[in-house]
């Protein structure tokens, strides 16, 4: 058998590159499970794998997943009671938002960097159309800047017209393997392009009507940079969901939330409700910023529906 790393999926079928850089189209056979949950995709870009191969038809198929040092999850888009993987093996990961156009959603931050922290996959916030912004966009980066810089995330803007922030990206990029991810619309596509110009990986016109992006990139691939490292391009996403995560594990995964719960009365604190809770202080206070607090409860609502639902459709 050979060994390779997957990098690039199609549903079905994978593209495993092997040791001698030659790719093979590859399959797998069997029923995979992530934590006791159905994988939509039981292999995920980034994957190390042993494949056997198929000269004759030129073809490989997967025997063995090599075990993972990390993977980014989220709830399958499609089947809500599916794990869907957006790849593996990663040393960092970027999500790319803009303030305009379309405009910024806040919480997509904080539900992208739910998905990197069980691992503590070291993550990057770009505020991509730089060029766009007016001053009120600005003081909007400036107070996400406020909120996840002390936190330990690097935010920077970028902006292909004016060539803001390139140069910052490529030395990010530079000798790492990185999930970069964002929703539809954002520029991911034209921003690769840009340090990167043969990877012409394609881009999406944002609708008129809705200022929504329009869905290019259907599946995760791994590339490739002349300057050093590679970059895993994900689908531009619409939402995230969590099915995968406990009620718990969400303020474990909150930076902020998880350094003051210590402090709470009890310690199965969800803090909401409780007495003494630490956290609420914290919020009152301008300690913890309101919208990460409140895209804390909405994730805990979401994640307490999907279990209901779950039980009484058994």
């Amino acid at each position: 058998m050979n060994k390779g790393v997957v990098v690039k999926s199609t549903g079905s079928w994978y593209q495993v590159r092997l040791e001698d850089d030659k790719v093979w189209d590859s399959r797998i056979v069997g029923k995979f499970r992530l934590n006791g949950k159905k994988i939509t995709n039981p292999v995920a870009v980034g994957d190390e794998v042993m494949v056997l191969l198929d000269e004759e038809n030129q073809t490989a198929l997967i025997k063995e997943i090599l075990p993972r040092r990390n993977y980014v999850a989220r709830q399958s888009p499609r089947k809500k009671h599916d794990v869907h993987l957006l790849a593996s093996n990663v040393d960092q990961a970027i999500v790319i938002v803009t303030i305009v156009e379309p405009k910024l959603k806040q919480g997509f931050i904080d539900r992208f960097l739910l998905m990197t922290e069980p691992y503590n996959i070291p993550s990057a916030i770009i505020c991509n159309k730089s060029d766009l912004y007016e001053e009120e966009d600005m003081e909007m980066f400036e107070l996400l800047k406020e909120i996840y810089q002390p936190l330990g995330y690097k935010i920077w803007l970028t902006s292909i017209i004016d060539g803001i922030g390139l140069e910052q990206l490529k030395q990010y990029l530079k000798g790492k393997t990185t999930l970069l991810s964002g929703q539809s619309g954002v520029g991911k596509s034209s921003l690769v392009n840009s340090i990167q110009p043969h990877l012409t990986i394609r881009t999406g016109d944002i609708s008129d009507h809705s200022g929504k992006g329009q869905h290019t990139t259907t599946f995760a691939e791994m590339h490739p940079l002349d300057f050093g490292g590679t970059i895993i391009d994900t689908p531009g996403i619409k939402s995230l969901s969590f099915n995968n995560l406990e009620v718990m594990d969400v303020g474990h995964n909150f930076r902020d939330i998880f350094s003051v719960s210590k402090l709470c009365k009890f310690g199965d604190c969800t803090h909401r409700n409780e007495p003494d809770c630490a956290v609420k202080e914290a919020v009152a206070e301008g300690i913890i910023h309101e919208m990460r607090y409140n895209n804390y409860l909405a994730i805990l609502d979401e994640i307490e529906d999907q279990d209901y639902w779950a039980r009484n459709e058994m």
